[in-house]
């Protein structure tokens, strides 16, 4: 079974910033794309950050030049780098995967369980 772990998120002073982390585990799966989405109270949720499986990276135009996606293949895990944090960057950010697994074989999406990013003086 494939699960998504994250990691990071926290209490952050506008200016500031914060480290996310999410590892993907499991097995009989390959990694389409890997990314971030993040929702706010009362709105919809919003593409962050993706990283596809050739390495091009889109980024929501709020968060370009501030925020920063990578990944680390060899431990399926993405990271999400934040820096110049604003308070409209409050949120709960979701690790997200698309993957195709095999037996049978499909493409799915899997969701980790969210973590809250608060950015408040």
């Amino acid at each position: 079974q494939v699960q998504l772990v994250e990691s990071g998120g926290g209490l952050v002073q506008p200016g500031g910033s914060l480290r996310l982390s999410c590892a993907a585990s499991g097995s009989n799966f390959r990694i389409l794309a890997m990314g971030w989405y993040r929702q706010a109270p009362g709105n919809e949720r919003e593409l962050v950050a993706t990283i596809a499986r050739d390495g091009s990276i889109i980024y929501l135009d709020a968060v370009k030049g501030r925020f920063t996606a990578s990944r680390d293949n060899a431990k399926n895990t993405v990271y999400l780098q934040m820096n110049s944090l604003r308070p409209e960057d409050t949120a709960v950010y979701y690790c997200n995967m698309a993957a195709t697994t095999y037996g049978p074989i499909q493409v799915r999406d899997y969701w980790g369980q969210g973590t809250q990013v608060t950015v408040s003086s």
